[in-house]
């Protein structure tokens, strides 16, 4: 079952098209890592994934209440615990239990350390641990191991291989390895051309 099904979409950064023509689709127990240079378009085309951005043109066939989106600001409250800070987005997604969340980010031990007094990779872990109690089978993410050490990326492919092999999906920008299987989605062929801009486009909106 597809998670993820896109059609001859077209992605615009600013009103303008960054990438066109992509056409693939993302099955449950699958991971797809996008790749391709700074600029190239990956941070958009995610966004248009999680339904922060329309298309430009074609389809994204894709539940959005089954997306859990992380990018590069982790999302948290810097005068509640990590346990506070959990359990208050649990209580948004719908109460899910926090203590695998703990457990797989390897935050058992921070869980009363507020979490404005925490490292930058501390807090990056906590942050992802977010995703867990979601609840959401599709994981969208925009180079989810910034400020990570190597045992810190490893608890993260860990938690990846985790939730696909429970039935979920996950699209990942990402140069890392980060030692699952994969699928890799290279989007520098689909740079959109300087004509594909409809003539009937609205200015306003740069």
């Amino acid at each position: 079952m597809n998670l993820i099904h896109v059609e001859n979409l077209t992605v615009s950064r600013g009103g303008m098209p960054v990438l066109e023509g992509l056409n693939f689709s993302v099955p449950a127990g699958d991971i797809l890592v996008l790749r391709g240079p700074n600029g190239s378009g990956k941070t958009t085309l995610l966004r248009t994934l999680a339904r922060l951005q329309p298309p430009y043109a074609g389809a994204v066939m894709c539940d959005p209440e089954t997306v859990a989106y992380a990018a590069h600001a982790d999302g948290l409250k810097s005068t509640l615990s990590v346990t506070e800070n959990l359990a208050f987005w649990a209580g948004i997604y719908g109460g899910y239990d926090i203590e695998a969340a703990l457990m797989a980010f390897d935050l058992d031990g921070l869980r009363d350390r507020l979490a404005g007094n925490l490292s930058a990779g501390q807090k990056r872990r906590l942050g992802l641990a977010r995703l867990l109690v979601t609840g959401r089978p599709v994981w969208v993410l925009d180079e989810p191991t910034v400020s990570l050490d190597a045992a810190s990326v490893a608890l993260f492919g860990a938690a990846v291989k985790a939730h696909v092999t429970a039935g979920g999906a996950a699209v990942i920008a990402t140069h890392i390895d980060l030692g699952v299987d994969e699928t890799v989605f290279d989007v520098t062929p689909f740079k959109a051309r300087a004509d594909t801009v409809h003539n009937d486009f609205d200015e306003a909106f740069l």
